[in-house]
Parts: C-alpha cells; structure tokens; sequence
C-alpha cells in the first residue's frame, strides 16, 4: 500500500512523476476523393492516409503537495517528436481535406442575417478561399497561416478565439493537459489518483447537466490498487468530459495478470438511445459527441474511428469507411492489484459538420454530412527493465512463495507425525520409569504363593485348634 501510494519515498513515486513507459501518437488522415463533386450534393469518397506516429513524452511539473500531503497538484506536458521509421509517409506529403476554418465559419453563421454571410462570401472570394484545401500533414498537424482568421475577426470579433496560424494539434504539443489535483492516497488508498480538481474546478460548464459536467475518476495514468473487474473512470481535456469504461475479459500481457476494460456503446449515444447522455446535446446520430461547446463552437463531433460502434447511416453517409473492434476499439489493459496499465490504445476520431448554407457560395451544394477529419491512437505498454521487475515483483515472487507453502505444508505433515509417535513413545517410557525397582519387587510371584495359600487351608483342623 506504501509503494503505491503518490509519495516520494514509494516505488511507484517516479514512474508516476515521469511514465516510464514509451507511448506514440499515431495520426490517420482521411483524404477526399472527390471534392469538386462533393460540391454538387455528391457523397464523399474518403481515402486513409497514414499512420503518420510521433514519439510521446510526458513530464510531470510544478509537483506541489498539500492539505497534509493528502493531495498534489501537477501540471503535465506533451511533447512530440515524429518518427519517419515508423510512419507510413512524411510530414510534407499533400492531403485533401475539408478546409476545417471555412467551413467551420460557414456553418457557424448559418442563422445569422443574410448580411453577414453575404459579407463572409464576398471576403472568401477575395481571399481565394475554398470548401476543400490541399496541406501537408504538417500544417494540418501544427498550424499555417490562413488570411480568413484575421478577416472572419474583423467581421465578426470574437467568432474566433484565436489569432495567427491554426491547427488541429497546435495545442497538442509543448503544452499541458491543465492544472490537475489528485488524491495521494495517505488516508484512503481507495482513493488514490483520483481527481479533486482540474484547473481548480470540481466539475466543468461544457455541457447541460451537472452529471455530463462532473470531473470522475483518475487523470487516466493510474487507478487505486485492488481493482474489481466493474468499470473505471477518467476524465479527458481532449474530449473535455468524463469516460467509462467498463471490464470485458481478464488476461495476461506478457506474463502479468490484467483486466481489460472498454468502451461501452453507450460511451458516444445520444440522448435518445440513452437518456444519461441527454446533457451532451444537441445531439445527432447515436456514436457521435457533439463538443462544439468546448471547441470554440465550432461543428466538430468526436467519435470512435471510422464511426465503430455508430449509427449504420453515419457509415453509408460517406465511402471508405471500415469499422471494426480489433483496428478502431480502445481498451486499457490494466494490472488489478496495483492499478497501473500495462497496455493501452485510446482512439478518437475529428469530424466536421458540413453543408451548404444559403448565402455563402463557397458552400455550393454540399449535402449535410459529418465528415471524418482524421483518428488517432495513443499507445503505450510497459516494456524493458521496467516490465522485469514488474514481472519479478509481482508474478514470480508470489508464484514461488505459494510453491513454498505448499512444499512447507506437505512437509510438515510427516513431520508433525513423526513428532506425535516419538512424543507417545516418550511418554509410555517415561511412566514405566516412574514405577522404579522397588515397587516391582513388592509384586508377589507365583512360586511364594502357593504354600501360603495352602498353610491358610483350615478344612482339616479341630475346631479347637481353629
């Protein structure tokens, strides 16, 4: 209970404060096919380009304990690095996509008076801006200039919240997750890791109910020790919301015992297939997650990649798409009696709400449709000097210790028989030495007997004698 607790004189202290274990970043893009056709109410054709993997590295900062080391606040950092050896592509290969900031503009002011959309159009045209932009992987990871963001402020101030270049992972790297405060675990180990607050708040105000909003569960590095195979929680920035997962099956990953645990279906359902969910909408289709509320209200959806686990239309609205449980589920593969993962494939898939909006050309006839942006997974398991003591530690010194007590025990057995016999033995020769000689001389023999027996013979004498 010691060594997992969050403390710096415990074993588990350092691998908490700097993870141990390698984990990558693998980025899939969807390309589309047919964008001139995809104009004129055509249904989009997709391709997956990638994996395009960065080597992730996390760092635990600004490490401050307090209310009586009950509790520590953090703050961790990302950092990424590509990794051309084990990518599918380079950065500067040229994709397709959906140029996410027009678009995104389009239908953000699809209720707003004609005049402002007409104003947008004609700044469009000027800027030469179009429904589908041709990037590298690099400007789509990390950010390129784009004229709109500085034309949509002057014409809307505040639509955007934010200035200069744009990408989709341009607050991924050399950033942190949020200030997080979690429980150490010195007063109740059943309780360890578990989140207090995230940038000091107890809950977030992203969606329409208190429960949708609560912050549950873990950061999602480490869960308390002695796990039930039930569920367990963490809350996510990225998806700015609390997940679930619940237990599938038990396992071994390389040797150590482990307790899968999944994504429900009911992880991305509307509020319709499952009432719970009812405070994350406005919702669509069952599989999607509306987070335009956390994303600068921008029509960005999340789902599982290739829309797994989604309503069936999700799928056929678009062609290319693949979903299947061994490629696009994720899972945590997590040791029960010290609650750390062992292996893990967290996978979320960016989608785009597109489609026409009267008043702004550049819209054409696109048909409504949430468009896959691109997926990605964030892997790790424990491997090298690390997974050895864990196997030493917690699989071979336990096993042998049980061997022994087996042995001990059958051992025991003839030795405890041997000791009752020998006491017995002990025993009866112990009373026969306790009579001594002189009471076995006082025991009358045979031979002495008779003749007084045969003196006290009367039957002969007179009676005076007698």
């Amino acid at each position: 209970l010691q060594n997992v607790r969050i403390d710096p004189s415990s074993i588990s202290f350092q691998m908490w404060k700097d993870i141990p274990v390698p984990f990558y970043l693998s980025v899939y893009f969807f390309e589309v096919l047919n964008p001139n056709e995809v104009l004129q109410g055509a249904k989009p054709a997709l391709r997956e380009r990638g994996p395009y993997v960065y080597r992730e590295y996390r760092t635990k900062t600004n490490i401050t304990f307090h209310d009586n080391d009950t509790a520590v606040s953090y703050l961790e950092y990302r950092n990424l690095f590509f990794q051309p050896h084990l990518s599918n592509g380079t950065e500067e290969d040229y994709i397709v996509v959906s140029d996410i900031l027009m678009m995104g503009a389009a239908v953000m002011m699809d209720k707003m008076p004609d005049f402002f959309k007409g104003l947008l159009s004609v700044a469009l045209t000027l800027l030469n801006q179009k429904a589908f932009m041709n990037r590298t992987v690099g400007e789509i990871m990390w950010g390129y200039e784009d004229p709109l963001i500085n034309a949509v402020n002057s014409i809307l101030p505040g639509l955007l919240p934010f200035k200069g270049k744009f990408g989709l992972f341009l607050d991924f790297n050399n950033t942190n997750t949020g200030l997080f405060t979690v429980n150490t675990g010195l007063e109740n180990i059943s309780q360890v890791h578990m989140v207090e607050s995230w940038n000091g708040l107890k809950e977030v105000d992203y969606w329409r109910s208190s429960q949708c909003n609560m912050i549950n569960g873990t950061a999602g590095e480490m869960w308390p020790p002695f796990m039930s195979p039930t569920s367990l929680e963490f809350y996510s920035p990225d998806a700015c919301r609390s997940m679930t997962l619940v237990y599938e099956k038990s396992g071994k990953f390389r040797g150590v015992p482990t307790y899968r645990f999944v994504a429900p279906k009911t992880l991305f359902a509307n509020g319709t297939d499952y009432p719970p969910n009812e405070g994350f909408c406005p919702c669509m289709q069952s599989g999607i997650q509306n987070v335009s509320t956390c994303r600068f209200n921008a029509p960005m959806f999340i789902s599982h990649p290739h829309f797994y686990n989604a309503d069936p239309s999700l799928v056929d609205a678009v062609e290319g798409l693949h979903p299947s449980k061994e490629q696009h589920g994720l899972f945590l593969d997590v040791h029960p009696l010290t609650g750390i993962p062992m292996n893990c494939s967290i996978k979320l898939q960016l989608n785009l709400y597109i489609k026409k909006v009267s008043g702004i050309k550049q819209t054409g006839n696109i048909k409504p449709v949430v468009l896959p942006l691109l997926w990605f997974a964030e892997s790790g398991s424990i491997e090298g000097s690390v997974l050895k003591q864990f196997y030493t530690n917690l699989v071979l010194l336990p096993s042998l210790l049980d061997y022994l007590q087996y042995i001990f025990l059958g051992l025991s057995v003839p030795l405890i028989i041997s000791a009752a016999v020998l006491m017995a033995m002990s025993q009866g020769s112990a009373g026969e030495k306790s009579l001594g000689p002189s009471a076995r001389q006082s025991k009358p023999r045979p031979s002495e007997t008779t003749p007084l027996l045969q003196d006290t013979d009367t039957s002969s004498q007179d009676p005076a004698q007698a």
